[in-house]
């Protein structure tokens, strides 16, 4: 009676065990799966903005990255299967151009090819993206961008734009045997003519498919360094953003996340944090944390100092800029005292 009675607990520990050893590895499955779980962007039939549409990647990208992209590649070719959505990169699995569609040609963001190393995509299209307009452009580059650059392992991702009309790509990453020719691929560049280098998802600020607050879409003027890094050069920047962000915020924002081109180059430390940002009687007040004082790029301090007053000074109504260092109006700044107002400088815009 005693060994059956110690049987039977043996089978229900063992049984226990099991289950336990089950529940854990449901558990750590579904770790995974959480893991796996991404966000794919499509844009607007309306060009208001991009929006999320939850994907499980079925590659894992620490295993194979490029596996990865090409399945992500493969749903942004994809209509999300909602009419109001559009996908970001062309084509389907027939690889046939898409028809007309009220006037306007869609399917113009065929991807010839990409490429991954250290850290970065680069994808190559081919010549019909340049006849994407601004709006669709600029929503479609951050609806690619801000899927991509949720993997971990990809840092930044690079536009190319060929001289040659692309065919859909095949599913090596490489262009079909029709594109053999080389088509010479150039960085994708803005209006100005300025190559728009390195993107992140954080380049992009817009609101998710908000119906409250409604994006806004505008092209802003920045100031940056020139190579030398004692004069300005302008840079303008499309930007989807929230209606709820200040426009001077949303600058000076812009402005520390650095250029998007290889022409020019950063002039405030990206660590910078905007303690707040007002504007008063054609003054604007602007506050930084102490980050701001370190600085890690070779420019010089008016260059620094005019790229702020410039670019806040591009707003309807600014005249003049005070800055101010966790409330003190009054520092050092590279060796220099940085007090009162300051008027814009044109005389430092190189031409």
């Amino acid at each position: 009676m005693r060994t059956s009675c110690f049987m039977k607990n043996r089978i229900l520990f063992c049984a226990a065990t099991i289950l336990t050893s089950a529940f854990l590895v449901s558990c750590g499955e579904k770790e995974i799966e959480a893991d796996n779980k991404i966000n794919v962007f499509y844009v607007k039939a309306d060009e208001s903005s991009i929006v999320p549409v939850e994907y499980e990647l079925k590659t894992d990208p620490a295993k194979d990255m490029y596996g990865a992209i090409t399945e992500l590649v493969q749903k942004l070719e994809e209509s999300p299967g909602k009419s109001l959505y559009e996908a970001p990169i062309s084509g389907d699995e027939s690889g046939e151009k898409p028809s007309e569609k009220n006037g306007d040609v869609v399917g113009d963001a065929w991807l010839n090819r990409y490429t991954y190393e250290h850290r970065v995509l680069k994808l190559e299209f081919g010549a019909q993206y340049g006849k994407l307009g601004i709006t669709k452009e600029v929503l479609t580059r951050a609806a690619i961008v801000s899927t991509f650059t949720q993997i971990d392992g990809i840092d930044n991702v690079y536009f190319y734009v060929g001289k040659k009309e692309a065919v859909h790509m095949n599913f090596e990453g490489d262009a079909d045997s029709a594109t053999d020719d080389p088509y010479e691929p150039a960085p994708l560049k803005d209006h100005a003519g300025n190559a728009i280098g390195p993107m992140k998802g954080e380049d992009f600020i817009y609101n998710v498919d908000s119906e409250i607050n409604k994006n806004k879409k505008e092209e802003i003027t920045l100031y940056f360094a020139n190579k030398t890094g004692d004069k300005l050069k302008r840079v303008y920047r499309y930007v989807v953003y929230n209606s709820n962000i200040s426009e001077e915020k949303l600058r000076l924002e812009q402005l520390i996340n650095g250029p998007n081109t290889n022409d020019a180059f950063p002039t405030i430390n990206k660590e910078t944090k905007i303690n707040s940002v007002n504007i008063k009687d054609k003054v604007c007040f602007i506050d930084f944390d102490s980050s701001f004082l370190t600085q890690s790029n070779n420019v010089t301090v008016q260059a620094a100092l005019y790229s702020i007053v410039n670019t806040a000074t591009e707003l309807p109504g600014v005249d003049r800029v005070v800055i101010s260092v966790d409330g003190d109006s009054s520092f050092t700044y590279m060796d220099y005292n940085i007090s009162g107002a300051y008027e814009r400088n044109e005389d430092i815009i190189s031409r």
